[in-house]
């Protein structure tokens, strides 16, 4: 998981001045305009995270199954159920970095949830070692559960993820070693007798890492949940400015410093397989994809059946120019991560003249002039966004 810093400050209202008169101040978030769009964001966000918890909980299902009575067939559906249940909450991540649910600096899941870059070592010997790793670890770790996970998630390092969506995907794929594809581990990894000892505790870590997963999800969801004394109440009833700066946050962050730098710049610079995001399941073009759904999914006030006013009101209301160039940049931004050609560890290496390259570069310009374009969009609503 790559941490970042953010702040944000408000201006005051913006000035209006006509000939010869004094300046008045207009606010551009007035209440009866900004109100719906901070109600539609806190009912968006519970349905995006409810689809979270319902794709993970059918993920646990399928993973479930292969437990019980490991086979091929039964790992190729667990790797897809996983491949499913990301999407959703890939667009979730437009909702971090401002303190909220998800990320807050006293009990905020994320660094259970989505942890990475992780270190296979610290899991399950890579390359057929099968003396490290916290599964093979029976000293240290004579027996598996849901604490033992926690309390082993970033110990000492920032790589020595336990926990999460990775966690899975790594147990279920296992290294990624091939160039033409995502890792292959075989089911007889998890069966007694078969390819590796510690067959019973593989599976058992299976299981616990998915129960916590869905555990940490439903622990943000219901703090979204509609009717309750929860944080969706708190956010729905702060004042315009303070609940628009934390949703501008929340996508300039996502876009700019998380999406566009740690996420892309960084396995563009190193050309690194390490610095990708999903790199056991070659997933990451689509969680890239997906993370730029959100942060559109936002502007437009949209997501699933939750269809709304969006962030695009306010805007158009004082400025539909900026306004036709706001959902242009997102649209251009989406594009140039769909046109990355898959698997991304391949696309980001050779020379920058290579085709792969040149569309993970393009793909980050258009990232950082959507970022640019958020910060007007601040600056037209009246508020000053300061972002790393």
């Amino acid at each position: 998981m790559k941490k970042h810093g953010w702040v944000a400050l408000m201006t005051g209202a913006l000035l209006l001045t006509s000939c010869g008169e004094e300046a008045v101040a207009v606010d551009p978030l007035p209440e009866q305009r900004a109100r719906p769009v901070i109600q539609n964001y806190a009912a968006l966000t519970y349905a995006n995270y409810t689809e979270a918890v319902k794709q993970a909980k059918a993920m646990q299902t399928v993973i479930d199954a292969f437990v019980a009575s490991p086979s091929k067939e039964r790992l190729e559906a667990a790797r897809t159920a996983w491949l499913a249940a990301r999407d959703s909450y890939g667009q979730s991540e437009a909702f971090r970095f401002y303190g909220g649910p998800i990320d807050n600096e006293d009990d905020g899941p994320e660094g259970q949830i989505n942890a990475w870059p992780l270190d296979e070592n610290y899991i399950d010997g890579a390359a057929g070692s099968n003396t490290v790793g916290i599964i093979a670890d029976t000293a240290n770790y004579p027996s598996l559960t849901q604490a033992t996970l926690l309390e082993a998630n970033e110990r000492d390092s920032e790589v020595n993820i336990s926990s999460g969506y990775h966690a899975i995907e790594f147990l279920l794929w296992g290294e990624d070693t091939s160039p033409a594809g995502p890792g292959d581990r075989p089911f007889t990894d998890f069966v007694d007798g078969g390819t590796r000892p510690n067959a019973d505790r593989r599976r058992q870590y299976l299981t616990l890492a998915t129960r916590q997963l869905i555990e940490d999800l439903e622990s943000v969801q219901v703090q979204w949940e509609p009717g309750q004394d929860n944080y969706a109440r708190r956010f729905t009833a702060e004042a315009p400015k303070e609940a628009v700066l934390k949703i501008l946050t929340g996508l300039g962050s996502l876009s700019g410093a998380e999406l566009a730098g740690e996420r892309m710049a960084v396995a563009y610079d190193n050309k690194d397989q390490e610095d990708e995001h999903s790199c056991f399941s070659d997933n990451t073009h689509q969680d890239l994809y997906n993370n730029a759904l959100g942060i559109q999914n936002v502007y437009l006030g949209a997501y699933g059946s939750v269809s709304g006013q969006g962030l695009s009101t306010l805007v158009a209301a004082v400025n539909p120019a900026l306004d036709q160039k706001m959902k242009a940049r997102l649209k251009a931004s989406l594009d140039a991560i769909r046109a990355i050609p898959a698997p991304f560890d391949q696309a980001i290496l050779g020379a920058d003249s290579s085709p792969g390259r040149q569309k993970v570069k393009a793909a980050i310009d258009a990232l950082r002039a959507q970022t640019d374009t958020l910060v007007e969009v601040a600056t037209t609503l009246g508020i000053t966004l300061n972002l790393e």
